[in-house]
């Protein structure tokens, strides 16, 4: 199924991050650049280095300096976030672009594309909450409180995946077409944003 292969990828990506803990090491892709597999590695690289950008800003003794630089970082990995998440949805437009859809068909409230992004993320939090229900140094319950939480979280990726995979379905029967729209954010488009432009000389 689509999915399962997606989270045997995301997984990939998540340990290969972990081995080196790094948000500045380069990111290794073992797919063919272009393909579907390749697309989703880059996707939940790029989640797994802002997941831990967002970790180091919230340390109450960061420098002020170094924080607006992640602060700045994290802006410009949300733009790579949203870009690879349309990437993927033309690659999927384009897979399907001959399915005629029924005269009856309906429009999704999200793409599939948009719907792998929150696996993607969801494949992060069951890695981290499984860090910490393994952890020695803190008390049973701790551990106890973080083991429900990773079964919400693992039902929820059951749920999500079924869901992602019924949609899929949907537009290969035509049940369902797809529709995208940029997403056209503004803020850091300086021709948009009333504080980059209104500083202009």
């Amino acid at each position: 199924m689509f999915t399962n292969n997606a989270m045997q990828i995301f997984n990939r990506s998540v340990e290969d991050y972990h081995r080196y803990d790094n948000v500045d090491h380069p990111e290794e892709n073992p797919f063919t650049e272009g393909s579907l597999d390749y697309l989703l590695y880059k996707k939940n690289w790029v989640d797994a280095v802002q997941w831990h950008l967002e970790d180091i800003i919230r340390d109450p003794n960061i420098d002020p300096v170094e924080a607006l630089k992640i602060k700045r970082r994290i802006d410009a990995s949300n733009q790579v976030r949203t870009d690879m998440v349309e990437y993927i949805d033309s690659y999927l437009l384009d897979k399907y672009k001959d399915i005629k859809p029924l005269a009856d068909a309906k429009i999704n409230t999200e793409t599939p594309a948009w719907a792998i992004d929150r696996l993607s993320i969801l494949e992060l939090k069951i890695y981290h909450m499984r860090q910490e229900v393994l952890r020695t140094d803190v008390e049973q319950s701790h551990r106890d409180a973080c083991q429900k939480k990773l079964n919400t979280l693992l039902e929820q990726q059951k749920d999500l995946s079924t869901a992602i995979e019924e949609l899929i379905e949907d537009i290969e029967a035509g049940r369902k077409y797809m529709k995208t729209y940029k997403q056209m954010k503004m803020y850091n488009d300086p021709s948009l944003n009333p504080v980059l432009y209104g500083n202009k000389q």
